[in-house]
């Protein structure tokens, strides 16, 4: 039974029906994104059934994958920054950097920040990784990543970025780098995941950010010490020093073998760079 105080939804009425022509339009939409059909609203019990099954999918394909990654450092960025410049030359020594501490450097695969961090990586013979997405327009995977996975959905994709990462590394982007920064830092809040360091890199172009997280912080709607969570610098030993206090040190991690991936399960060895 209904609760007495919970109004009664309208029935559906002719008025209110989709129409065949709008389904088919839809479902054509959807087999360029399949996020879109994931985030339609209300589906048929089956259609749902089976978009469950494609997220699990992703998510195992993804474990399968990056079970031997080992501890990771993800660097999230615009796809736009071109090689050569300022940023993207700071992504690249970053990920030189951050692999000679012995850490993994996880990216999201495409072109721009992504590719200089990966690119940094595979200079320094470290491992180099990237998640890639699946789109309409075809996000090419950069050339310098030992491992990859195709995601079909960004809030799996995204899970995988945070999933194997102790650090996560900031640089120049647009809305997507923002939501994956944000999300991030609410994880940190909420106690989802530990106290990973954010290290935020491009100083003229993140400054205004910065202001309004500290305008934030001031208007009592984030914590007094949640902007003391960014690490805010443009200088690659600074930000290296940082990691290794708090990812390095603050967790105990240490140099070590990775385990032996599973013939049983059809694993494969992540093998370094070639230097």
């Amino acid at each position: 039974m209904t609760p007495p105080d919970c109004p009664q939804l309208p029935q559906t009425t002719a008025e209110h029906q989709i129409s065949p022509e709008a389904i088919r339009e839809e479902e054509r939409f959807e087999l360029e994104i399949p996020e879109r059909g994931f985030l339609a609203g209300p589906r048929s019990r089956l259609h749902d059934l089976a978009t469950i099954f494609r997220v699990g999918l992703d998510f195992v394909r993804a474990f399968r994958t990056l079970h031997f990654v080992g501890p990771a450092v993800t660097i999230f960025g615009s796809a736009r920054t071109q090689p050569g410049t300022t940023y993207y030359e700071m992504a690249r020594n970053m990920g030189a950097e951050i692999a000679k501490l012995g850490f993994t450097v996880m990216t999201g695969g495409g072109p721009g920040i992504m590719e200089a961090g990966n690119r940094g990586a595979h200079e320094a013979g470290g491992r180099s990784i990237g998640i890639n997405i699946e789109l309409p327009f075809e996000q090419h995977l950069n050339p310098y990543v030992d491992r990859s996975v195709t995601m079909r959905y960004f809030f799996t994709r995204k899970t995988i970025l945070i999933k194997y990462s102790y650090a996560f590394v900031v640089l120049p982007g647009g809305a997507g780098t923002l939501d994956e920064m944000f999300e991030t830092i609410t994880l940190i809040q909420t106690g989802k995941i530990r106290n990973f360091p954010i290290i935020l890199m491009g100083k003229d172009y993140w400054q205004p950010l910065m202001d309004f997280v500290y305008h934030m912080a001031d208007a009592g709607m984030i914590s007094p010490g949640d902007p003391e969570l960014i690490f805010f610098t443009d200088d690659v030993s600074d930000a290296i020093a940082h990691l290794q206090r708090h990812a390095v040190r603050q967790f105990g991690l240490r140099r070590q073998k990775l385990p032996k991936p599973s013939v049983l399960f059809g694993e494969k060895e992540v093998a370094k760079s070639p230097s």
